[in-house]
């Protein structure tokens, strides 16, 4: 896994207090592979709870990660738990790491 501890730390903090303690927050995509360099932060988010706006949850929290990982690009998914799970999701379940 390519985050630092600090960086987690931020991720999960933020996770926290916009969604909830009991969110479960796994990386997924590059940043989980140790040989690959660079790329962006992708995240899948399952909330203790549905949502009333997905949407604009992702948006929120991906534009708070960003600021303050110093700009660095982070991609948020969040899974809700009333819908069908989507190819994307699977593949992030199957292979992300859980923070």
């Amino acid at each position: 896994m390519r985050l630092d501890d600090k960086t987690r730390d931020i991720i999960k903090n933020e996770v926290a207090s916009q969604l909830g303690a009991q969110a479960v927050v796994r990386l997924f995509g590059s940043r989980v592979d140790d040989a690959q360099r660079g790329g962006d932060i992708d995240l899948l988010i399952k909330p203790h709870q549905a949502l009333v706006s997905r949407i604009q949850a992702e948006c929120r929290l991906a534009a708070r990660l960003f600021i303050r990982l110093g700009g660095r690009k982070v991609d948020v998914l969040i899974k809700d738990p009333l819908k069908p799970t989507q190819a994307i999701y699977e593949q992030a379940l199957r292979h992300g790491i859980i923070l």
